[in-house]
């Protein structure tokens, strides 16, 4: 399968040229950068570590998707708008591990998809997350709101620019989605000052930077005498990439439309 890897000479980038390099059933096709990137020319194999495949970093989006069958993209939210359009007008898989999406941006992927694209997006590409996901789910349909409070810890690397992490919403609307409610009427993003007694039924995040922390989430079900924490720590940025690339080549046998991780995976349902 004939891969595109954008933002190829950032850190998930480069992790992603890599392992596509390892992965049976793909190649990477071309290399994408913003323009003015000192990476421009540069080959895509070198900047990841692996050696020269022949493939060099472009700014050239039209060029880099000719004759592509696949698009990988941990970007920015406005990026992966742009290119959920561009995949639609071509009929291509469009896997998005870009986290940060504000109701807009996320009504124009899931149009992109009705328009041709075949898009898989999640707030992360690791198995274990989707798989905690399930477990968080399940945990707070059987541990009602009056017993067990929910709280979501989670910690990334000071690099990271947008809280709470894909993967702490991810968790938190599988919490909500066990206890039947709408995480955006539900959650508490912030504390501070006298905030009074915790609302029943609430599900909280509490956020931490800092340091090269890949990413490391908790999600704590706190009854009267007991607690429960179901937990995932990711000691390196490959799960993601594994993950994604996984999700490409299950893609391409499917339809277009708008699928995650846990299609992926044989989770849903």
């Amino acid at each position: 399968m004939k891969l595109v890897v954008l933002g190829a000479a950032g850190r998930m980038g480069r992790t992603l040229v890599k392992v596509i390099s390892e992965s049976e059933g793909a190649s990477l096709h071309a290399a994408l950068e913003r323009g003015g990137s000192p990476a421009l020319g540069s080959d895509a194999g070198l900047l990841a570590g692996i050696g020269e495949l022949g493939v060099a970093v472009t700014g050239d989006i039209d060029a880099a998707l000719d004759g592509a069958e696949g698009i990988v993209d941990f970007t920015a939210p406005a990026v992966s708008v742009d290119i959920a359009r561009r995949a639609a007008g071509k009929g291509l898989v469009h896997v998005i591990g870009t986290t940060g999406f504000e109701a807009d941006a996320d009504a124009a992927i899931r149009a992109a998809a009705e328009a041709g694209a075949t898009i898989v997006k999640s707030g992360n590409m690791s198995l274990g997350v989707n798989l905690l996901a399930v477990l968080v789910e399940q945990a707070a349909r059987a541990l009602g709101p009056d017993a067990f409070d929910i709280e979501v810890l989670e910690m990334h690397h000071k690099h990271k620019v947008d809280a709470p992490s894909g993967a702490a919403l991810l968790l938190g609307e599988a919490a909500a989605t066990g206890r039947g409610v709408a995480l955006a009427d539900h959650s508490v993003r912030v504390r501070d000052g006298i905030t009074g007694p915790r609302e029943a039924g609430t599900i909280g995040f509490a956020t931490l930077r800092g340091g090269s922390v890949v990413g490391e989430h908790s999600v704590i079900l706190a009854g009267e005498g007991e607690r429960i924490e179901l937990s995932h720590a990711a000691g390196d940025r490959t799960i993601f990439a594994r993950g994604a690339i996984k999700a490409a080549l299950w893609a391409k046998e499917k339809p277009a439309g708008l699928y995650s991780m846990r299609d992926v995976l044989g989770l849903s349902g």
